[in-house]
């Protein structure tokens, strides 16, 4: 009798605090003019929760929980799962220069900070964790999208044109300055090891193992199945995005992934439990990262959030990865849950994360399981 009704309490405390973050969730979106949808996934093991809504608008399509996103820098931890697959296969070495696997044509004049170029210090551990030094191509390029929709660039000339027209922040090595420039480098290291275009080699050694099935490159590719839901809108100042066919080579392998949170979830769950690399090179990724921020760790695209006495408490010690849009994939050890998300509008850079941890991490942590 005992064990059933603490079993019955603790069920009627789940139900509860599910229904709180739901509440929280729609909540949010429906009083806040510039959110247009909005995508929320909570799955706990321990707890057996599974969480997948959705609120808002496409267009005149109602937001569904199983439309693909676009997942902004949320796509780094694809890229960086990418580069340790090729570790693993010993196609290359985190302490590789970017000089052994890209051109010269490219690398000239790279990285010249105070009249010394320090191009060939640039190493592969360099670009994973930001501190390559070089400066960030995206904001600047994304300005002239915006003017001029009808722009279309490479990636490969959106790494010039930011050689050409931006200065290094400091040597390689010395600290961190975010920038997607890092990721494109990777994403043509990629392309160079493994002979096959950035958005091919997702497919072939993960989004095909591991059934993605509804996941591709912004503009670059198609999924292995044709959704029956289009992308969901996404903006930048106001603007939708979603058309502008000149983003796709400024975001490439910063964060072009698109995908439903379904699919999301299976990438992570592989991550996690090592089926996609082994927990050494996992580990590895996340070893000796740099500071990013308060309570806020960075390692091979991999935020790492931990314990900061008074200010972080222990309960939100997670890992994963966010993008502009206010886009978000983590893993909480302790909980043993999975957090997905997307506001899918740049005013929510920092306010995606926040909702995570205050309005998700915080009540979960108050589940018995």
């Amino acid at each position: 009798m005992d064990h059933n009704f603490r079993k019955g309490v603790r069920e009627l405390q789940r139900e509860k605090i599910i229904a709180s973050i739901e509440e929280s969730f729609r909540k949010k979106v429906k009083n806040d003019p510039k959110l247009n949808n909005a995508y929320l996934m909570v799955h706990g093991e321990k707890a057996d929760i599974h969480l997948n809504i959705a609120e808002g608008k496409t267009g005149e399509f109602t937001a569904h929980p199983n439309q693909p996103n676009y997942m902004a820098s949320v796509g780094k931890l694809f890229t960086s799962t990418l580069i340790s697959i090729l570790f693993e296969k010993g196609d290359l070495s985190f302490d590789d220069t970017i000089s052994k696997h890209l051109d010269g044509e490219l690398l000239n004049n790279l990285h010249v900070y105070n009249g010394k170029d320090y191009t060939n210090d640039i190493k592969i551990d360099h670009l994973l964790k930001q501190t390559s030094g070089l400066d960030d191509h995206f904001w600047p390029m994304l300005d002239k999208l915006i003017k001029n929709p009808n722009l279309t660039m490479t990636p490969r000339e959106a790494i010039v044109w930011g050689k050409n027209n931006l200065e290094p922040k400091f040597p390689p090595g010395e600290k961190l300055h975010y920038t997607d420039t890092n990721y494109h480098l990777l994403g043509l290291i990629i392309e160079n090891i493994t002979g096959m275009t950035f958005h091919d080699a997702l497919k072939q050694f993960i989004f095909e193992p591991f059934e993605m099935n509804h996941s591709f490159v912004l503009h670059s590719s198609k999924p292995i199945e044709e959704s029956p839901y289009p992308v969901a809108d996404f903006y930048f100042n106001g603007i939708r995005m979603n058309g502008v066919k000149g983003y796709a080579g400024i975001d490439y392998a910063g964060g072009g992934v698109v995908a439903p949170s379904e699919d999301l979830l299976k990438f992570m769950k592989a991550l996690v439990s090592h089926q996609i690399i082994s927990k050494k090179t996992l580990d590895l990724m996340m070893k000796e990262p740099v500071k990013f921020g308060l309570g806020i760790d960075y390692g091979y695209g991999i935020w790492i959030i931990k314990t900061v006495p008074l200010l972080m408490p222990k309960k939100f010690n997670s890992w994963g990865v966010t993008g502009v849009t206010g886009a978000f994939m983590f893993y909480h050890q302790e909980l043993d849950a999975y957090l997905i998300g997307n506001f899918n509008d740049d005013s929510y850079k920092t306010k995606g994360v926040r909702f995570m941890l205050l309005d998700v991490i915080n009540k979960l942590s108050k589940l018995k399981v």
